[in-house]
């Protein structure tokens, strides 16, 4: 029964149970609890470490709200200048979102999360030590490159070590982590912005690469993704890593067959055979409808106006009334607890009531939110009552976008692919996500001044409403279901009754090798 139960090592204790058990079913019973509750503990703590990247996005955006202030005083930058070292994060990283899913296909979902954190932190101290503002932008557009790395593959690496009934958890913990990493980017403003104008918010940026040594750290104990494992038919390794994530040895080895299956089989020369993106660009319907989705939801996310909202909260409140740095960066700290706050109360209800009503709250609530914070601006500008309802939209949005869109944005990419597809798409999504974002950031001063703060903050309203009517219409909900099932989601009956002979040939492959 618990052959192979050495496997897990370090991480069970259930290592030192001899092979050969009692038959009392107390004690069988008792022992396989205790196996259950090791392995959980085991996926949790991958998913842990696999998202430390989405610190390091998170640390960067909240800090730099702050941060430009004192930028802007020491460096004597102009509007324009802050809004291209505001933006110009989210548009350079797509070039490492792209680069990611090719090279996560050659070297490995845990590799490449490494090479994130050494790009990312290669370009945090370039930053540090600036002194300049060209060198600035140069340290700005390798780290860049580095958060598009880690953004794109920490979803896709929890998705394909996790169980189908936590999975939507599971994968919300990048979202958990980008959250908890604004919230200290806001912490930090405040805590340093004592100091003198020409060292605070080097300090400010030089704390963001604290967190990349506990990644290198975790590198040496995460495994690697065993569906990346079966395309490389490293099936032994494969195997091994399933035996550590799951319950028996039993469901191992069906999780494997069905693994080898969905991958077309290293025997089948399946995934070798096809030119990934000959098929996104040319895509079958079945993948058309995973596009429009994945990539869908991702541009959903930035477009209506969440960066905006994190980045120049402290602009937004000095629109409303607030005067004073200290002031305004203890406001924005505010918004942090909130972010939050409500990205936790999603991890316990994703998997539990599912992605599509989630979505439903978070899309409404956010249109409400972005509404009232528009009318709060351009009608109760700089009154006592006009200032608390725009910390309360603020508060709103950033609650409403965490319980819902922020997270299973990232769920839904990961999981709704094809193996063969899943990391160049995500990737793809990942980069609408990053364009979205930065053209949005790059672009809001600049629209604030031609149509007002106010006006900016009712076209993201309206976008939301889009978002409302996406979510109804192209996101189908996947709560409960393995990988292998989302895909027939997206297929009607001609493709369920072709893609049935496939499988067959497939399995038959599978069952020769």
């Amino acid at each position: 029964m618990f052959e192979g139960s050495h496997i897990l090592g370090e991480y069970s204790c259930c290592a030192d149970i001899p092979a050969k058990m009692t038959t009392d079913p107390l004690e069988e019973d008792e022992v396989l609890q205790n196996k259950k509750r090791e392995t959980k503990k085991y996926i949790f703590a991958c998913a842990v470490f696999a998202s430390l990247n989405s610190v390091l996005l998170g640390y960067d955006v909240g800090v730099m709200s702050g941060a430009i202030i004192f930028i802007q005083e020491d460096l004597k930058i102009t509007e324009v200048q802050q809004e291209v070292l505001v933006g110009i994060l989210s548009i350079i990283s797509l070039l490492g979102s792209l680069a990611g899913g090719k090279t996560s296909d050659a070297i490995g979902r845990k590799w490449t999360i490494g090479l994130a954190v050494v790009i990312f932190q290669t370009g945090g101290a370039v930053m540090a030590l600036a002194p300049s503002f060209k060198v600035l932008m140069i340290g700005r557009l390798m780290a860049g490159v580095g958060i598009g790395f880690g953004v794109m593959i920490a979803p896709v690496y929890i998705a394909e070590i996790s169980p189908a009934i936590a999975r939507g958890s599971l994968t919300s913990f990048p979202e958990i982590f980008i959250n908890f990493g604004i919230l200290l980017g806001y912490i930090s403003n405040y805590a340093f912005s004592r100091l003198p104008p020409h060292i605070n918010w080097r300090v400010m940026l030089g704390v963001g690469l604290l967190p990349s040594v506990v990644i290198a750290i975790a590198l040496f104990v995460i495994p690697e993704s065993p569906r990346w494992l079966v395309v490389q038919n490293r099936i032994e390794e494969a195997r091994a890593v399933l035996l550590k994530i799951n319950d028996s040895e039993k469901e191992a080895e069906e999780k494997l067959q069905e693994i080898q299956v969905a991958a077309g089989s290293a025997n089948a020369d399946n995934y070798e055979s096809k030119a990934v993106w000959k098929e996104i660009l040319c895509p079958t319907p079945p993948v058309r409808r995973m596009l429009i989705t994945g990539c869908g939801i991702q541009c959903f996310q930035q477009v209506t106006g969440i960066d905006a909202t994190v980045y120049y909260s402290p602009t937004i409140f000095k629109n409303a009334g607030i005067t004073g740095n200290s002031e305004l960066l203890a406001a924005t700290v505010a918004v942090g607890f909130t972010k939050t706050l409500f990205i936790l109360i999603a991890i316990f209800l994703i998997d539990k009531l599912g992605r599509k009503p989630l979505l439903y709250a978070s899309t409404i609530g956010m249109t409400i939110c972005l509404f009232s914070l528009s009318l709060s601006l351009a009608f109760l500008s700089h009154a006592k009552v006009g200032i608390a309802l725009a910390i309360l939209a603020v508060c709103g949005n950033v609650a409403s976008f965490s319980v819902g869109l922020g997270p299973i944005c990232w769920v839904l990419s990961s999981e709704i692919f094809p193996l063969r597809l899943r990391a160049q798409a995500s990737a793809l999504g990942a980069v609408g996500s990053r364009v979205s974002s930065g053209a949005i950031s790059m672009s809001f001063l600049s629209v604030s001044s031609a149509i007002t703060v106010a006006g900016t903050f009712f076209v993201f309203g309206c976008i939301s409403c889009c978002a409302v009517g996406f979510v109804h219409y192209c996101v189908p909900e996947t709560r409960g279901k393995t990988l292998e099932e989302i895909e027939v989601l997206f297929k009607d009956e001609d493709d369920l009754e072709e893609s049935e002979v496939e499988m067959g040939d497939v399995e038959r492959l599978v069952q020769k090798s």
